[in-house]
This record gives C-alpha cells, sequence and structure tokens, in this order.
C-alpha cells in the first residue's frame, strides 16, 4: 500500500488502501501478560520467549518486557478469529516451557506498575519521548481489525462508530485492580493510557484529506512522525485498510475475545449496511462520547449511558442489550450466534466483575492465579 512507503501520507493514498478490501474480514491482537509460573506476578522476559518461537508470525513483541503479542490472519467471521485466538495461545502456552505463564486482562491486578520496556528502534523513540510515563504502560488491549470495501463507505462507517466505543469498552472492561488494589473502576487501562496523547475518542474526520492534514502536522511537529503511535480508541489503519477498534481491554479468554469481535464486526456490518441504502450517518461530538466513555471506565456494565442526542440516560444493560438485539441478524449472517450469546452473558457479567468476584474470597492476588487458568479455557458448551 502507497501510505505504508511515503510519509507523510497524502489523501490519496490513505484512501486506496481501502478501496479494495473485502467487507468485513476480521483480524484480532491480543496483548498478553506473562507471568511467573508459581507466583502469578509479571515477569520481563518476553524476548526469551520470543526466541522459543523460531520466528512464527503470530506472535511478537510489544513495548513492556512482560508482554506478547498475538496476531491472527484476517478471516470472514468473528468465530474463526475466536478459534485461531485460541490454537495461537495453545502453541504459545506449549513453546513457552517452563519459563512462563500467560495471562489476559487490561492490567495486571496485583503487580507493580512500573516495568522494564523493549529496546527496539520503534519503541526507543517512545522511551526517548515519553520517559518515566512508558514504563507505566503495562497494559494489555484486544484490537479488532474489521474491514470494510469503500474509501467513502469507510470513512463513513468510522465516524459513526465513534459512538458506540463506550458500549464495547463497557462490555469489555476487565481490569479493575492496579498495584493490589481495588481502583473502583471498570477499567482502569484508559486512565493509564491518558499518560499519553492521542488517547480516547477520535476525532471526526470530514475527509481524507482532514486524515491528511494530521499526519502532516504530526510529521512537521515531530509529536508523531508515523501512525503508529496515532493510539486513539478507534482509527483507520493506514496499512490494513481496516477500522482498528482499540478499546476494548484484553480478555481472559479467546471465547471472551470472539464475543467482543463478533460485536464489533456486527456494528461496522450494521453502519455499512445502513450507509449503503442512503443514509447519513452521525458524527457525534467527542465531547458528549466522552462522557459515555467515562460511565464505561468507572461502571462497566453496570452504570448508566447517555443518548448522545436528547441527552436521556438509562442503563448500559439496556443499550448493550438492544445493540446486540439489533445486531443478531448480522451475527447470523457470519454465523457467529453462540460468540453473540456469550456477549449477552458478558452484558450481565463481565470481565471487571468477575475478577471481583474471585477477588471477594482470595484477594487482587487470587485473581492473578485465576486469570492464568483460564487463558487456555474452551468455550461453554
Amino acid at each position: 500500500m502507497t501510505a505504508k512507503n511515503s510519509w507523510p501520507p497524502s489523501a490519496e493514498d490513505l484512501s486506496a488502501a481501502f478501496e479494495p478490501s473485502r467487507d468485513f474480514m476480521v483480524g484480532l491482537e491480543d496483548e498478553v501478560m506473562l507471568v511467573a509460573p508459581e507466583r502469578f506476578e509479571l515477569v520481563e522476559r518476553a524476548p526469551e520467549v520470543l526466541s522459543r518461537l523460531k520466528g512464527d508470525g503470530r506472535f511478537k513483541l510489544e513495548l513492556p518486557a512482560s508482554q506478547l503479542e498475538i496476531i491472527t490472519e484476517p478471516v470472514a467471521r468473528a468465530a474463526d478469529a475466536a478459534e485461531a485466538l485460541l490454537v495461537a495461545r495453545r502453541a504459545l502456552s506449549e513453546r513457552a516451557g517452563e519459563l512462563v505463564r500467560f495471562a489476559g486482562a487490561g492490567v495486571h491486578p496485583s503487580s507493580p506498575g512500573v516495568g522494564e520496556l523493549n529496546h527496539s528502534p520503534r519503541y526507543e523513540r517512545v522511551i526517548n519521548q515519553y520517559g518515566e510515563i512508558a514504563r507505566r504502560q503495562l497494559v494489555c488491549a484486544l484490537q479488532v481489525h474489521v474491514s470494510v470495501a469503500g474509501a467513502e463507505r469507510s470513512l463513513a462507517v468510522y465516524n459513526a462508530a465513534r459512538s458506540y466505543l463506550p458500549l464495547l469498552a463497557a462490555l469489555a472492561a476487565n481490569a479493575p485492580f492496579y498495584e493490589g488494589r481495588d481502583t473502583g473502576l471498570a477499567s482502569v487501562r484508559p486512565k493509564l493510557g491518558e499518560l499519553l496523547p492521542r488517547q480516547g475518542i477520535p476525532p471526526s474526520l470530514e475527509s481524507w484529506e482532514d486524515y491528511a492534514e494530521m499526519f502532516r502536522w504530526g510529521a512537521a511537529s515531530g509529536a508523531f512522525p508515523d501512525a503508529s503511535t496515532w493510539w486513539w480508541e478507534l482509527r483507520l489503519h493506514p496499512a490494513f485498510g481496516t477500522l482498528e477498534f482499540r478499546v476494548p481491554d484484553a480478555q481472559s479468554t479467546a471465547a471472551d475475545a470472539g464475543a467482543i469481535a463478533t460485536v464489533a464486526q456486527a456494528l461496522v456490518a450494521w453502519l455499512a449496511g445502513r450507509h449503503d441504502e442512503g443514509e447519513q450517518l452521525s458524527a457525534d461530538p467527542t465531547w458528549r462520547i466522552e462522557e459515555n466513555r467515562w460511565s464505561a471506565c468507572r461502571d462497566g456494565v453496570e452504570g448508566r449511558m447517555t443518548e448522545l442526542g436528547s441527552g436521556a440516560a438509562r442503563p448500559t444493560r439496556a443499550w448493550l442489550s438492544e445493540l446486540i438485539a439489533t445486531l443478531e441478524p448480522f451475527a447470523e449472517r457470519f454465523r457467529s450466534q453462540a460468540e453473540l450469546q456469550r456477549a449477552r452473558e458478558l452484558v450481565d457479567c463481565n470481565g471487571a466483575m468477575a475478577q471481583r468476584q474471585v477477588a471477594a474470597e482470595g484477594g487482587p492476588r487470587a485473581v492473578a492465579r485465576w486469570l492464568a487458568e483460564r487463558f487456555l479455557a474452551e468455550p461453554a458448551g
């Protein structure tokens, strides 16, 4: 793709990446924690583990030395992406031998919040620019890529999807504990992310020229010399030609990741279908969406969210249940009904709530063990 080879990219470079896309393909990036086999605290052994993987392209280093990323190839069904993720998790665990175990959550529930980082050319720039703040980025996300055919269609879906990010965040909230304490939040990960710039709800974009102008400004100022630090919770990925949902916390099981991915895939298909029927999709003001983002961060599925037009508020669970019902025909189209049913179950009890249930018996350290034990859990049924 052209935007990969020249920087900053032009509007034509950026839009060209989205023209040949096949509709609604799904790929996952799963950031997982490395934990000690006995103590279940974070261990900074990612380069050692990666060396055992013999160049397997499904696995790569991330900024923290206590983290690896699993990448799945694009597939037509979120259910298949979840299965590929479980297969990759198994391979990772088998090849790590006695070195480490793995766990999935937005942050580790009891380890110190400052850690060692990997020193590659890409990460050296982040380390040099952000210093000690970079060492606090021991956070793990589930990133869901969904393709949309057509540049203008992709732009319209991106602008509209911004409004649904808080609902996806609430469903996926999975980080209530930090450094051994209950934060009072469903997910502390967004607040840690905000130590860095370009976080939260992304700006709306009126045109591809708007997007290109942002990159021109970033390159000229040195603030973000490439797209890898365009860290918003949703972005039009200029290398892959996808909508990349970066808002979900990492999930404890592949089945939960599949549920989140199914909601994201069906949401994109629903919005694209409305665009195809001639509807002018709304691009709601960022500040209004941010109000719901705070509710998702604080209360997860147990809070209230506000209708962005009228200002009427009602329980987040009601909004999520209504959205999932709307998306059901699309999940059926992608043969991911079981994954959508798991999403319904997360509305009742998401990762943050499940962690607190475990902690009620044994505290945050028991949560760390529980997360490691769930890493390879099979889908129910």
